[in-house]
């Protein structure tokens, strides 16, 4: 099975987060369209999504948005 590829594919809050986990400028403007196009990753989110491998981008929201 090839791996998630985090630049191109559509992106959903049902996407499951892969160990192949990569924050790309895709990942970026999917959070954007979400939290509007100020939006910036710290390092704390970074964190949290790179450590919840099979969580979903919706349970990233919901976190995010526990943390401002």
């Amino acid at each position: 099975m090839n791996k998630f590829d985090w630049h191109s594919e559509p992106l959903k809050d049902n996407t499951i987060i892969t160990a192949s986990y990569k924050n790309t400028q895709n990942v970026r403007r999917f959070f954007q369209s979400h939290f509007g196009a100020n939006f910036k990753m710290n390092r704390e989110f970074m964190a949290w999504v790179k450590v919840n491998v099979g969580k979903t981008l919706g349970d990233a929201i919901k976190e995010f948005e526990n943390k401002i």
